[in-house]
């Protein structure tokens, strides 16, 4: 039997906790801005939930899914993301009748990939979804909610770019032009790509073989393949982001290897993390997705961000800083009872308390100190008898290092040291 976690996967301890929460709180403030409301949905779902919408020659569905029969055998697969299940929460709940649905979405998903830095097997992602708004101002929208997010978090040198996949009529024309010029260089693709040029030759824009690479210059270009309504859409879109002084870079080389996007697709990409994973947060419009889980054909937009690599970047004085911590110590067995009755007293005024106990009073001290406490209360026989507790700074050289407070004042002395 291994002690270890499973490849991939790893615990989330005080540091990575910390940055997680941040991060999630920080959206909890921005979402209701923008007029979302938060959806949960399982870890599992009926694995056609995902073959339906990620599409079959997807590189989730076909390499990455955690799927597997359960004991009454139904085929059950692990949420490899979020857009999908959310849509069919929206779907199974009846929520179509009332437009329009904007929902976010915070929880681990799961991908079998090689693990790195940043990337893991159970990942964290947070993400929006937006049903049933056709026009363009939606898009905009969508991307300034995520660029007040970037800055609200503190995110240092990120760049959006952007571009659109046209409408079906237009992605359609475009996918034939690219498998005609790459069946001409059939045999200088990778193996991957190759793979890719029938089923999604798209996604081969997505290489990073330098062979595939060597061959994109010449690649035929969506826009020249765009027809006057997508052309039109777009514009509006750019536009809208110009107006709100969003800076934004277009690049036509910009696709998306799942089936249900279109029009939109967009990602913001940061410094500091290397060239193969430093797209932080990516997203675009699904306007045919609801329609391919079986419901009525709605427009969609959304996007979703790692936590994992976000938490990379955040500076360190963004970690929160810990509350006011106090120890509680007995100088005495027989004053354990009332050390204990304090210490309730206090967390019920939401301080945090530490109750060292083993050792004499020194070593307590020196547990209390390690644990971070800034504050010691000493409870003892002197200090009983004239209903007083024995204060102790245990981090602050600026204040009187050790003085008698009244027990009745204590809570109010205690309370004047909180953070801010």
């Amino acid at each position: 039997m291994s002690c270890q976690p499973v490849r991939g996967t790893r615990d989330l301890l005080e540091k990575e906790l910390a940055q997680h929460h941040h991060l999630v709180e920080q959206a909890y403030r921005i979402m209701p801005l923008y007029g979302y409301q938060e959806i949960e949905t399982p870890i599992f779902e009926y694995t056609s939930v995902f073959q339906r919408s990620l599409g079959e020659a997807s590189d989730i569905v076909g390499k990455e899914m955690y799927t597997f029969l359960d004991r009454s055998g139904e085929s059950i697969t692990l949420r490899p993301e979020g857009t999908a299940a959310v849509t069919r929460a929206i779907l199974s709940a009846g929520l179509t009748q009332t437009l329009p649905q904007k929902r976010f979405y915070k929880g681990p998903m799961f991908r079998h990939e090689r693990p790195q830095k940043g990337r893991y097997r159970q990942f964290y992602q947070l993400g929006v979804e937006c049903f049933g708004i056709a026009q363009s101002f939606v898009d905009v929208e969508c991307i300034a909610l995520a660029n007040q997010l970037l800055q609200q978090w503190k995110i240092q040198d990120y760049t959006l770019t952007i571009n659109t996949l046209g409408d079906q009529e237009s992605r359609q024309a475009y996918r034939q032009a690219l498998i005609n010029y790459f069946r001409r260089y059939v045999q200088d693709l990778s193996h991957d790509s190759q793979l890719r040029l029938e089923r999604n030759p798209l996604r081969i824009f997505d290489s990073k073989d330098p062979k595939d690479q060597a061959l994109f210059p010449e690649a035929p270009a969506f826009e020249d393949f765009l027809n006057a309504s997508s052309r039109q859409f777009f514009d509006q879109v750019l536009k809208g982001l110009q107006d709100l002084h969003i800076p934004f870079t277009h690049n036509q080389r910009l696709v998306r290897g799942i089936d249900y996007y279109c029009h939109t697709a967009f990602e913001f990409t940061v410094k500091g993390l290397e060239a193969a994973q430093n797209t932080v947060l990516a997203g675009g419009r699904y306007d045919g997705l609801m329609e391919q889980l079986g419901g009525p054909s709605l427009p969609g937009i959304g996007w979703a961000c790692g936590l994992d690599r976000l938490a990379l970047l955040l500076p360190p004085c963004l970690t929160p800083p810990s509350s006011l911590r106090i120890a509680v110590i007995a100088m005495g067995e027989e004053f354990q009872s009332v050390a204990l009755q304090w210490a309730q007293t206090l967390r019920q005024q939401f301080f945090s308390v530490e109750m060292p106990f083993h050792g004499n009073v020194s070593k307590r001290l020196k547990a209390a100190d390690k644990a971070g406490c800034q504050i010691a209360l000493l409870f003892g026989e002197d200090e009983y008898k004239t209903h007083q507790v024995k204060v102790r700074h245990l981090m602050n050289d600026q204040l009187e290092k050790e003085k008698l407070v009244a027990l009745s004042d204590i809570v109010s002395y205690l309370s004047s040291f909180r953070k801010a």
